[in-house]
């Protein structure tokens, strides 16, 4: 990813102009979350300006944009409101030390582990809360300061301006791709806002909606060094311990996930356990700079990548811009219509939306479209990194129920006195059940042989199984052989430990997973 074809005179104007974009789009969402933390704006941006910054130098994903998100923020609400604000710092500090150990212990592999029905659910799901957040900003205080829906000309206009820009994103690149389409449809629609001096909503009401304050603002100097002011005890320790542990969950989950996406839209991969250590790295120097910390955030990440952000520069582009925002130009950028900003995400929200999911639905497995559904279902209600979580619990249930029925018992030879089971398909904790009720030791002949060359033993519970059939042929007076299991079986077997019959040549050689191994 950082090869010398991104050094291009066109890449780095393309980087430029993409980050340029993304920082424009980052503020009102930096500055909400942090609300949502129960936190000042400032800590948010400060988060935005320092995560996206670090993990766009050192990170495993260039052009994926990181900053402060809502899945962290949710997390953050509780500590903030019983600890205080540096606590919070503390707990990000920790989260980042964790996110490193997992990506020194080359944990970011297993991310491989989630299937694909759980990556489009996650995909759709994020595009529906990308889409409900922004539904906020169809709300403006009303004379008695309540937030209200919009009616009349203020919808209009809102609405009207929204159409523009999402015209001018989807338009523009058949005319021209010499300037990101995202930028010139905010450039543009701010512009039209100012010189006929419409009625429409901007950054700067958003503030003082969020605040109450009128003469609320980004603007803020450099974010200054500070040691997060807390008791350095053990009682601190486990205060702050479960929220990183889980700040530090989500924050990969939905970091490792955002990566796996670009992959796929970029053709290259990205490198998940250097992604684990960027993201730990940003957290640990934000935490110690007065930032809420943050992860990868998809739906800037989309702007970028649309926009042809692709190399490095684009996510420091983004980050340096935001900081210049902050430190001088925050008047203008406060000047910005919101409807700008909301039409660049509703176009986010198309293109992250995985339409021919809804096509597929009647030509995949059952199983596979009820798992696309619960994600996207459970993203929206909970966050992203539970909804992960329970697409793989349920995709993992599916398959062992499904590999349950594939254990199969055939007879390969038999006489009066003898009889040869061959097994085929993997004996489990899910198949045991199938497995034990396809023998009869009492109407069996006396000599039996269970032949496990198609077979394979894959837990404790499968040994288990074995060593009760055993138990169970030995009660009813017969001789049972248990040919081509693996050493590690024979070993591992009690009851019918002396049953089994060794081929030293053709006995398989694997591990199984069981409690026995310590």
């Amino acid at each position: 990813m950082d090869s010398k074809r991104y050094l291009t005179p066109a890449q780095i104007k393309n980087d430029m102009l993409s980050g340029l974009t993304v920082a424009l789009a980052l503020v009102p969402e930096a500055v909400a979350f942090a609300f949502v933390a129960g936190v000042e704006p400032l800590v948010g941006l400060y988060a935005a300006f320092m995560v996206g910054l670090v993990t766009a130098c050192i990170g495993g994903r260039p052009g994926m944009i990181s900053g402060a998100t809502g899945a962290l923020a949710v997390v953050m609400v509780s500590l903030v409101a019983q600890h205080g604000v540096e606590y919070l710092f503390a707990a990000v500090v920790l989260m980042g030390v964790i996110q490193i150990s997992a990506g020194v212990f080359k944990l970011g592999k297993f991310i491989r582990m989630v299937p694909h029905p759980v990556m489009l659910g996650f995909v759709n799901g994020l595009a529906i809360v990308i889409f409900l957040a922004q539904l906020g900003q169809f709300k403006e205080k009303n004379e008695a300061g309540v937030m209200e829906w919009m009616s009349g000309e203020p919808l209009m206009v809102m609405a009207g301006l929204i159409a523009l820009t999402m015209s001018i994103i989807y338009f523009l690149p058949k005319l021209t791709k010499a300037i990101p389409s995202s930028l010139a449809a905010i450039l543009t629609v701010s512009l039209l806002v100012i010189g006929l001096d419409l009625d429409a909503r901007t950054v700067q009401n958003v503030l003082q909606d969020m605040t109450g304050d009128p003469l609320a603002s980004i603007a803020g100097g450099f974010p200054e060094f500070h040691i997060p002011t807390v008791p350095f005890t053990l009682e601190t320790l486990w205060i702050i311990l479960p929220y990183s542990i889980i700040l530090a969950a989500v924050g990969l989950i939905e970091s490792l996930l955002t990566l796996s996406l670009i992959d796929e839209m970029t053709e290259t991969r990205g490198r998940g356990n250097k992604e684990c250590v960027g993201q730990g790295t940003a957290n640990i120097l934000t935490g110690l700079f007065g930032g809420m910390g943050g992860c990868a955030m998809i739906g800037q990440s989309m702007i970028n990548i649309n926009s042809g952000g692709r190399g490095r520069l684009s996510g420091i582009t983004a980050a340096v811009f935001l900081l210049l925002f902050i430190l001088f130009a925050s008047s203008l950028i406060e000047q910005i219509p919101v409807a700008a900003l909301v039409g660049v995400m509703f176009m986010v929200v198309i293109g992250t939306f995985e339409w021919a999911s809804i096509r597929m639905m009647g030509k995949i497995p059952k199983t596979d479209a009820f798992i696309i559904v619960l994600v996207s279902g459970v993203t929206v209600v909970t966050d992203l990194a539970i909804a992960v979580i329970v697409g793989v619990i349920v995709s993992a249930l599916v398959f062992a129920w499904q590999h349950a029925k594939h254990i199969q018992v055939s007879i390969l030879e038999e006489d009066d006195q003898h009889r040869v089971y061959g097994l085929t398909g993997p004996l489990f904790f899910a198949s045991i059940k199938n497995f034990s009720e396809q023998f009869d030791p009492k109407n069996d002949p006396d000599d039996v042989v269970l032949d496990f060359r198609n077979s394979r033993v894959s837990d404790h519970s499968a040994l288990e199984a074995i060593d009760s059939l055993a138990e169970r042929y030995i009660a009813a007076g017969k001789t049972l052989h248990l040919r081509h299991l693996s050493a590690e079986c024979r070993g591992l077997l009690k009851k019918a430990g002396d049953l089994v019959e060794v081929n030293v040549i053709e006995d398989p050689k694997y591990h199984v997973a069981s409690d026995q191994l310590g």
